[in-house]
């Protein structure tokens, strides 16, 4: 049976939001070509949707045309204002952006364990309404979340954890109080990490891959045929619970302790660099493991490799992995950089050098072998193709650490799989909150044209 004609416009006005949506604003006559509809029809849509207030025109293509058909077309920003929140045990970051997604203003603001639930909450929910109004937002339509724990899938709430502070719990609630008119929603940050790498990252090109969080705490998420898989309880992706050997103990069903945590979280990383001799390194803007990773990368690569951008890998004469372990090439480019670099000092800063990049490439050789473990087991569970290590350590690591990885990896597990860096490290739990809440909105917005 045909569509009504009402419904043949609301199918065609919501195919081209969608395409608006996906790749901002384009003319009459890409809709004509990107939908297939004819001309009159896509000229219909976009008067109905212009009078609708769903779209706008944002500018013309090229100086010398003029006309309706060199108009561009986008969704109108400023119909909506959204919030994206990351947070942490230790701290909140927020930003706002408009129904597009361009950041109007953003902060972050650490909270003390010590501190109590009540003052903790209403720390973070001024931040809130602070960047909303630096941001011109009177009113937030949306407010997507990320958080550690694990998310009911049946209620959307956080669980009550007793490994998490519970201001976390607590916020949510004070969020909705306070903005009575948005939509609050809360994601695990893992998952929401995974969403952005597979949107705007490393994993942009696959429909299936696990993405394993490494930061000042592990985890991981999981895509499958381009869906993000929870779990019957939401708990999908516990890897920090995973037994694996090196340990000396198990982890038991409170504490992650004895588990994947304590090989690759940020303290054991941070622990494993000050036993290879590399100096340890203070909590700052990341984890202590991610700037252990960072420096050490740096040692092998050179300058500009690892820089806090999360370069793509090692510089000329930096690493080159084999299955035995410790680079060969890390070696070489340290003995080069020894032979020209050295002149204005003794061959004992030479040698010193060379031991402290010998010592990073230890480093990174048991680091892999450690995130090894965890990855062999996913990949031999779920055959997802793909890992990437993600977090800031992932980041920090970058195709240096992933490589490492895959050569161990390629020994443990008989399936094939790609290691990838992360393209956004610790930031994409923002981002993907972010994408969260715009899809939200966007769906609320222009559902029914």
């Amino acid at each position: 049976m045909p569509a009504s004609p009402s419904t043949a416009r609301a199918i065609n006005d919501r195919l081209a939001l969608r395409l608006l949506q996906d790749e901002g604003p384009l003319t009459a006559g890409q809709l004509k070509q990107l939908t297939g509809l004819s001309r009159p029809t896509v000229a219909d849509l976009v008067e109905r949707l212009t009078a609708a207030g769903l779209i706008e025109v944002a500018g013309e293509t090229g100086e010398q045309r003029r006309g309706p058909n060199a108009r561009l077309y986008g969704l109108v920003a400023d119909r909506a204002q959204l919030a994206a929140l990351d947070v942490r045990t230790e701290g909140v970051a927020v930003l706002v952006s408009d129904l597009v997604g361009r950041v109007l203003a953003e902060a972050s603001v650490p909270i003390d364990g010590d501190m109590g639930t009540g003052p903790a909450v209403e720390q973070a929910v001024t931040l809130v309404e602070r960047v909303a109004k630096e941001a011109g937002a009177d009113r937030l339509h949306t407010v997507g979340i990320g958080a550690p724990g694990l998310i009911d899938p049946a209620s959307g709430e956080l669980y009550d954890s007793g490994g998490l502070p519970e201001w976390h719990r607590r916020l949510v609630a004070v969020l909705q109080e306070r903005l009575p008119h948005a939509r609050v929603s809360v994601e695990n940050e893992t998952n929401l990490a995974a969403l952005a790498e597979q949107r705007e990252g490393a994993a942009r090109d696959r429909d299936t891959f696990v993405l394993l969080w490494l930061g000042h705490g592990t985890g991981a998420a999981v895509v499958l045929d381009g869906h993000l898989r929870r779990g019957a309880s939401g708990g999908t992706g516990e890897i920090g619970f995973l037994p694996v050997p090196g340990t000396g103990a198990l982890p038991s069903a409170t504490d992650c302790e004895g588990g994947f945590h304590s090989l690759a979280g940020s303290a054991a990383i941070a622990a494993l660099a000050r036993d290879h001799g590399l100096p340890a390194l203070p909590e700052g803007e990341e984890p202590a493991g991610a700037a252990g990773v960072r420096e050490a990368v740096r040692l092998i690569g050179g300058v500009g490799v690892g820089a806090a951008s999360g370069g793509s890998g090692a510089a000329a004469g930096g690493v080159g992995v084999g299955a035995g372990g410790a680079s060969a090439g890390g070696e070489g480019g340290a003995a080069a950089r020894g032979d020209g670099g050295a002149s204005a000092g003794s061959e004992g800063g030479a040698a010193a050098r060379g031991d402290g990049v010998g010592a990073a490439g230890r480093f990174l050789d048991a680091l892999a072998e450690r995130i090894a473990l965890g990855v062999a087991s996913v990949v031999a569970v779920l055959d997802p193709g793909c890992v990437v290590l993600g977090g800031e350590v992932g980041r920090a690591g970058g195709s240096v650490l992933a490589e490492r990885v895959a050569v161990r990896l390629r020994l443990m597990a008989p399936l094939p799989t790609e290691v990838r860096p992360s393209a956004l490290g610790g930031g994409a739990v923002l981002r993907g909150a972010l994408l969260t809440a715009r899809e939200s909105a966007q769906e609320e917005l222009f559902g029914t044209p």
